[in-house]
Order: structure tokens, then sequence, then C-alpha cells
């Protein structure tokens, strides 16, 4: 397996570099060039989705805004407050933040996005509270802002920095954004990211960096829904396919490579082992591709360790994340600091040390001294 996965030179200039979104820009572009009559607005969505304005630009490492105040693994001792919750509405339009349309403490609205989004970012502050002891996004509570119905059938989600952004599907091949829990924590986490490692967004160093917001948005939604990591699916943007899609969701944490097979969109492209890592110059060096490699160490550790995988694997990669990761790591120095923290926490003789050793040596990433 190597090099784009649906390469075209009749599309748009791929995004600038640093900018993401949970649908990675390659399977935008597969869906832009489609023809079929039944899936014209699905295209036009996926055209518009591209070039529309999307300010997600990961700070530069080494700045302020980038490294955060927390970073140690014993920050969380602080106490924790309670989560901050604003929700606004673009109407369709690209203006950020938008209309507040719900604040922390109302009651519901009638708009089901703007009640997911509430819910969904109480979800996340709860995990990073109740699990990790961290005090929301950047450790010492960060309010939550998040905007919905951005664009015009946009087919995204992002945290650009500051905020999440959730599009509204075109209803042909994606649901609304906020349709799916494992996606607001997976943006959110980007977050969190931003206030600790700051891994580089691009290369390996990206792959981690989407791995890392897959592994804490898989835990969100297991976290909310109460799931050991045997019961859960282990699926990120499970939900967001509408039925007229054969597949489950965006990837698949468990088994990288199987999460879609269509038709339309084609096969599910990522690889789950180091052998076949992606070679590309797409995709920011195919960060959403090769993130497939540590996705599937990680969810093979949580369910050999068992249990509530937030508990013992969230923590060992928690530990990691704030443990002083240098931005630029790649897989080996990232698997290395995972053994590391697991010895740490757990001690050199503990099933959960050995453990992690094991599911790096399945995905063929050997630790670097």
């Amino acid at each position: 397996m190597n090099g784009s996965p649906n390469p075209s030179s009749s599309m748009p200039t791929p995004a600038p570099r640093h900018v993401c979104g949970i649908v990675p820009p390659w399977l935008l572009e597969r869906i832009a060039e489609l023809d079929a009559p039944q899936l014209a607005r699905a295209a036009s969505a996926a055209r518009y989705s591209l070039l529309a304005t999307r300010p997600y630009r990961f700070p530069e490492p080494g700045s302020e805004r980038a490294t955060g105040p927390v970073r140690s693994a014993t920050a969380g001792k602080r106490p924790v407050s309670a989560p901050q919750r604003s929700i606004h509405d673009a109407r369709r339009t690209e203006t950020l933040p938008g209309t507040l349309v719900r604040s922390e403490g109302e009651p519901a609205t009638t708009d089901a996005a703007v009640s997911a989004a509430y819910d969904g970012l109480g979800d996340t502050h709860a995990l990073f509270a109740e699990a990790f002891a961290r005090d929301s996004i950047d450790g010492r509570g960060l309010p939550l802002l998040a905007t919905v119905h951005y664009g015009d059938d946009y087919d995204n989600a992002f945290w650009n920095g500051e905020q999440m952004v959730f599009g509204d599907g075109d209803g042909e091949v994606f649901r609304s954004f906020t349709s799916s829990l494992s996606v607001i924590g997976h943006e959110l986490a980007h977050g969190v990211t931003q206030y600790t490692a700051n891994l580089v967004y691009e290369g390996q160093p990206g792959a981690l960096n989407e791995h890392v917001s897959d592994v804490f948005g898989a835990l969100v939604e297991q976290h909310a829904r109460g799931e050991d990591a045997a019961s859960a699916s282990w699926l990120i943007g499970e939900g967001l396919f509408t039925d007229e899609v054969e597949g489950n969701a965006l990837r698949s944490m468990l088994a990288p490579g199987t999460a879609y097979d269509d038709d339309v969109l084609g096969k599910d492209p990522q690889p789950a082992h180091f052998d076949d890592y992606i070679e590309t110059t797409d995709d920011n060096g195919g960060v959403h591709l090769n993130s497939g490699i540590p996705n599937r160490a990680f969810a093979t550790l949580a369910v050999a360790l068992g249990g509530n995988a937030w508990e013992r694997a969230g923590l060992i990669w928690y530990d990691t994340l704030v443990g002083g990761l240098s931005e630029r790591a790649g897989f080996a120095t990232f698997a290395a600091a995972t053994i590391a923290a697991a010895a740490a926490r757990f001690g050199v003789d503990s099933e959960e040390h050995t453990a992690v050793g094991q599911a790096w040596a399945l995905v063929g990433i050997e630790p670097s001294a």
C-alpha cells in the first residue's frame, strides 16, 4: 500500500498544511468527483467543503497557546471546575462563532444539533475530569465553545484552536456532524494535544496527533455509554454515514481498513501494520491514513487489559501526552514513551507494562532506545 488513495489532477488545490477536519481531504475529493444525479448534492457539498474557509491551524510548536499551562501528569491535582458550555448557530454561514443559542445550565432547545453539541461537550469534559482529573481542554477550566449549522451543507467538523465547529452534512453521504459523539470527542481532543504535546501536524507526528484524538474520541463515547473495552465498537464517526453508504464509520481502531467498503466511496485505505505505512504528500503526509497503525495498537491493548479502557490503557496514553513528549515524536518514540509511562504508573513487572510492548509489536513498531 503506498501513494495517495484517491489521486486526482482535476480536483481543487489541497487545503493548506496544518488544516484538518474529521473527514480527510482525499475522501471529500472522491465524493466531489461524483457525477451520479442522485448524488449531485453530495458532490456539490464536498466541493464546497474542500474550498470553504477552514481556519483550523495548530499553533506553531513552542508558541504560548500551543504549549499551554498544564503538561505534567500530576497537574490534575488542581481542583476541576464544572463545564462552561456555550453553543452558537452559524445559520449556514461561515461566520464564527455565530448567534448564541444555549449557555451553560439553560434548558434544551428544539434544535437537535444544539442539544447534541451541548451534551457532547459535557461528555468530553466529564471524561477528562473524571478519568484524568484534567480541568477542561487546557487544564485550567477553559470554557467550551461550539458552533453548529456551519456553512452550506458543510461536510466536516473541526477544532480551530479556540472552539468546535460542526457542519450539517449533505444528507446523501453524511449526516450532521453532531450525530457522532466520537467525532465531538475527537475534535476536542485536538485541543488537549494543542495544550500539551502539540504534535506537529504532518508525517508521523501528525498521524500520532490524529491517533491521540481517535483514542480520546473513542474513550469519550465509551465513558458516556458505560461501555467496557470488550463491548465497545472502536469505531470513529459511527452514525455519520447515511443508509446509502456501505460502511459503519470513518475509521475502525480495532480493525483499520474495514470501516467502509462502498461502490462510490471505495474501500477504507487505512493500514493496520507498519509494513504498509503509506508514503504520500497528500493529507499532510497521510495523517488520517497512518493513524490506523497506532490506533490498532491502542485498541488491541485496551481489549487485552479488559475492563474500562480509560482506566488503564487510557491513563497510559494520557500520561504520555502530558509527560513532555516531543512535538516531533514519531511512532517509535511514542511507543517508547507509552512503555515508560506504563512502567511509571503500574510498575515494570506489571501486566500493563508487558501488554503495551506486545501491542506495539503486533503492529510492527519497535520502540526507540
